[in-house]
């Protein structure tokens, strides 16, 4: 994911100045849109790897002659995509006014303004780019009002109430995540490319039997129980593991805390909701781990095309006790494991499972065996991150990141499986995590912005 810090190249080019040649060159147009003004904007790949799908986060600062843009205003070009031809009158009956029309010189691309601080004002221009190896590359946002536009969702988060409770999801194409338990993650995973968590939560469908509707739609490929299932958080306080629903009055029987004056409680939010990330904040209040005490707020964002999501973490309140305290991030062994690899800032594992509902304890639902289904955790190589093996509760690969004075952390999650239309091999799975950690750690730059206009 791209992190975007100062050292810009930000100019002007007007006609007669150092821009002449852009100014008058390649500009785009889209029927009846023919604008004047543009805002080019650099990227850079450091890698020496292609990179699909690529999310590139740009904040608004960065970008100081769009910070009072509306929307509507701005239309971000691919000068280098193909560009729509004049769409068929049956197109245009069917789409409406809102359908592109002809483009010149670009292909109009999706982009989202995303407002995090819920203050009307947008704080990051976001979008998605495949990037080549040690590439430059321009893209465009020209200025200019004009309506047309159509964005497909490639993402999807929500807040449903799922047998009886309320739970967080969020997807992508290929992958959606969900907290069934609100600290621990739950994978379902798609045969084909689709989003359909809303089907989940508006039809309260069994994960496991989802298939049964549409066999696309895939399972739920994640056992959670007392795990840190698909994703899961603590702290280390001395030698001792504490998670927030396994306070000392929760109810461990059932794997959830007890009431939510007398015990840890959680609230959700959606952030951001398609079409290219969707995001959901996570706040974990009153947790009392018996030594400490804590409050932190997760947001986790799914990208369009990858199998991976991303979580920022920040304690709003971290009262260890004596002993002091780590951040812990963890995930499942999985169940029968056969494929593991751990390596620096990573973690990989895999096994074949036969698909099972945990909670179906008369077996009658039928078990689906797969080749494979995997997870993965990967922490910032500049976190000082520990790995350990934990054995209780399932058995689960654990990070342990020493505390920070700014209570803030990330990390990031994967799963594939072998039903998939990508990643359908432990190896091909270990592989992209293994890519998905380089740009982690090494994201793309903001090279340069400038702005241009026509004479």
């Amino acid at each position: 994911m791209v992190r975007l810090f100062g050292g810009l190249v930000i100019g002007l080019g007007l006609a007669g100045a150092g821009g002449h040649a852009l100014a008058q060159d390649g500009w785009y147009t889209q029927g009846d849109f023919v604008p004047v003004a543009r805002v080019a904007i650099v990227i850079a790949n450091d890698l020496d790897e292609d990179r699909k799908d690529q999310p590139i986060v740009i904040r608004r600062d960065q970008l100081p002659m769009l910070a009072d843009i509306q929307e509507l205003t701005a239309t971000m070009v691919d000068p280098a995509g193909q560009s729509r031809p004049e769409p068929t009158p049956a197109l245009l009956a069917r789409q409406g006014p809102h359908e592109r029309r002809g483009e010149t010189n670009g292909r109009a691309i999706d982009y989202q303004f995303d407002d995090l601080d819920r203050d009307g004002v947008w704080d990051e221009l976001f979008f998605v780019a495949d990037l080549k190896a040690g590439e430059r590359r321009t893209f465009y946002v020209y200025r200019g009002f004009q309506h047309r536009g159509w964005n497909q969702h490639r993402t999807h988060a929500a807040i449903g109430s799922y047998m009886r409770h309320t739970v967080p999801f969020w997807e992508s194409e290929n992958v959606g995540w969900k907290l069934w338990f609100p600290t621990d993650i739950d994978i379902y995973a798609k045969r084909k490319p689709l989003l359909m968590s809303n089907r989940l939560y508006m039809g309260n469908l069994d994960g496991y039997g989802v298939s049964a509707e549409n066999p696309d739609y895939g399972a739920d490929i994640q056992s959670v129980d007392d795990s840190f299932g698909g994703g899961g958080i603590g702290v280390f306080e001395g030698d001792v593991l504490a998670r927030p629903r396994f306070s000392p009055a929760a109810d461990t029987e059932h794997r959830f805390n007890a009431g939510q004056q007398s015990d840890t409680r959680y609230s959700f939010e959606v952030l951001v909701n398609g079409p290219l990330r969707s995001m959901v904040r996570v706040r974990t209040m009153n947790w009392n781990t018996g030594q400490g005490r804590y409050a932190v707020e997760q947001t986790y964002t799914a990208y369009a095309g990858q199998n991976y999501t991303t979580a920022e973490v920040r304690f709003p309140t971290w009262e260890p006790g004596a002993a002091g305290a780590d951040f812990a991030v963890g995930v499942r062994r999985r169940p029968g494991e056969n494929f593991v690899r751990q390596e620096g800032n990573m973690v990989v594992t895999a096994a074949p499972e036969a698909l099972r509902n945990p909670d179906d304890v008369e077996g009658l639902q039928q078990q689906a065996p797969i080749l494979y289904a995997g997870t993965a955790l990967i922490v910032p190589d500049d976190a000082g991150g520990r790995y350990q093996f934990v054995e209780g509760r399932g058995g689960n690969h654990v990070y342990r990141i020493p505390a920070r004075a700014d209570g803030t952390y990330r990390y990031m999650l994967a799963a594939g499986w072998s039903e998939g239309e990508v990643l359908k091999t432990p190896q091909a799975f270990a592989d992209y995590v293994a890519a998905s950690a380089r740009s982690y750690s090494s994201p793309p730059r903001l090279e340069a912005v400038r702005e241009d206009r026509k004479p």
